[in-house]
């Protein structure tokens, strides 16, 4: 779907990743989000995807396999029960430069305390993305019932604003909307202190 593409790219261009950086994908699915990462982080970056379901890993590593991308480690994992030190073992007790879930949050029960794991396993200065989903709005609204209907067919809680998080734990929080409000785009910096 264009409107769910159009809010990872601009979450990962607000996100500025750099050649070699090290990138978490919280509820990576099947690594819809690998190449946009991939493209921006080269062969020196490295990837971790993190996800609940087995079959969508299993996916996401098939994709990977597929591009050829080395520098990719998937883990089958409860993203609201994992801890910031068993996401950081992928890269030899380093923390990350970076931090997206797309789509993901609001399919978890306990999402804080999955946001919250996510920026433990960050370096300060890092860039942290959140992109979900609410109830459109504006002139958008009359779509409001098939929005409902259809994050509630996928398991996901519209009500959830997940980015809310995001704008109370970190800095410079860029803010984008799209398709009239049903689609929230946060990024924002790991506090230094």
């Amino acid at each position: 779907m264009a409107g769910v593409r159009r809010g990872r790219e601009a979450a990962l261009k607000l996100m500025r990743l750099r050649a070699g950086a090290k990138v978490l994908d919280m509820g990576c699915g099947t690594g819809l989000n690998f190449g946009h990462i991939q493209h921006r982080i080269g062969p020196d970056g490295w990837l971790v995807g993190v996800d609940l379901s087995s079959d969508m890993i299993t996916q996401a590593s098939r994709k990977a396999h597929v591009n050829e991308w080395s520098n990719v480690s998937l883990a089958t994992a409860d993203a609201t029960r994992t801890t910031a030190e068993a996401l950081c073992e992928a890269l030899g007790g380093e923390k990350f430069d970076a931090a997206i879930a797309t789509y993901s949050l609001s399919l978890m029960a306990d999402w804080r305390a999955a946001f919250d794991t996510m920026v433990a396993a960050c370096k300060p200065g890092a860039r942290v993305a959140v992109v979900d989903m609410q109830v459109p709005t504006g002139r958008s609204a009359v779509w409001a019932p098939l929005a409902r209907a259809a994050c509630r067919a996928g398991g996901a809680d519209i009500h959830a604003h997940p980015w809310t998080r995001l704008e109370q734990r970190c800095t410079n929080v860029d803010s984008v909307s799209l398709r009239g409000g049903h689609i929230q785009v946060r990024v924002g910096t790991v506090p230094r202190d």
